[in-house]
């Protein structure tokens, strides 16, 4: 490893640390729910439900909505930049995911604004102009998928390593929260983590490939759960 190629990763390790002052941690999406309802009462339960969201759920389309937005930073296309962060506001099917991905989004441009200053010294000033640019585009309403592609390509971190990296901090979250919620051992936690390697890496590869005529996605279940999440009598997790 070079050290560019040293600095791109220890980026995107930075980017998917739970350390990354987002807010993810503090949600649930719509997990806290099934584990009340008994849907989720141990780790092999848990581990199967991931899965299928990841073969079959919305994040294998979020996942190639980053694929999206990677080439519009990449390429300067402010108006498809627009277009797919207005698309992810359309497809969130629960007002609670939907102002999550705007909370997060907002936060980690902010963030990327932040360390992007001259004193700083991340970035040359085009590429602070061009970050600029991007916030501008998104605004308030920027998702965060929107904003984790934008930084990937801020930080010159390739394609491949951003779509595995952001599947594997979406994955890494919940099954976080399945630690708290079931609950279940920090051993027993990192195990469901390993177990979903396979599936986390099938479905970058699928994102990268993935055509516009084979966009679907079957999470009612998870909407569902994320509907009700806000009437349940007690919460750990943000609505």
């Amino acid at each position: 490893m070079n050290s560019i190629d040293a600095a791109a990763f220890l980026r995107l390790l930075q980017l998917v640390s739970p350390a990354l002052p987002v807010g993810a941690y503090s949600y649930s999406e719509g997990l806290e729910t099934l584990v009340q309802s008994n849907r989720l009462p141990d780790a092999v339960t848990l581990e199967h439900w991931l899965t299928q969201e990841l073969h079959y759920g919305a994040i294998r389309l979020e996942t190639a909505v980053l694929t999206r937005i990677y080439e519009c930073a990449s390429t300067g296309d402010l108006t498809r930049l627009s277009y797919w962060n207005q698309w992810l506001s359309a497809f969130r099917e629960t007002e609670e995911l939907r102002q999550q991905s705007w909370q997060m989004g907002r936060s980690l441009l902010r963030l990327l604004q932040g360390l992007g200053s001259r004193e700083s010294g991340v970035g040359n000033e085009e590429q602070r102009n061009g970050l600029g640019e991007w916030v501008e585009t998104c605004g308030e309403t920027c998702h965060f998928v929107t904003a984790f592609g934008l930084a990937t390509v801020y930080w010159q971190i390739d394609l491949p390593a951003a779509t595995l990296g952001y599947l594997h901090s979406w994955a890494s979250n919940l099954v976080n929260a399945g630690v708290r919620l079931i609950p279940l051992g920090q051993t027993q936690g990192q195990q469901v983590l390993l177990n979903l390697y396979p599936s986390l890496a099938q479905t970058a590869t699928s994102a990268l490939n993935l055509k516009d005529d084979e966009w679907w996605s079957c999470n009612w279940g998870w909407t569902i759960s994320s509907m009700n999440h806000e009437t349940l009598y007690s919460r750990l997790f943000r609505s």
